[in-house]
């Protein structure tokens, strides 16, 4: 089963999950629960730095 896994793309998966967590972050603060919505927000920044980071590295190479 582990051949047919596909290989973690360089970023692709990195900023969905960053939009993921900013569009969270985004409803949570409009309701309220600003514990949410700062912890969402704090994900989606490692996230989008993560993909920055990868992305500079497969131009490298």
């Amino acid at each position: 089963m582990l051949e047919y896994a596909l290989p973690l793309q360089a970023g692709g998966e990195f900023l969905y999950w960053a939009i993921v967590f900013f569009v969270l972050a985004i409803i949570a603060a409009a309701v309220g629960a600003r514990g949410v919505a700062g912890i969402s927000m704090e994900i989606a920044r490692i996230f989008v730095l993560v993909f920055i980071v990868l992305a500079i590295v497969a131009l490298l190479l």
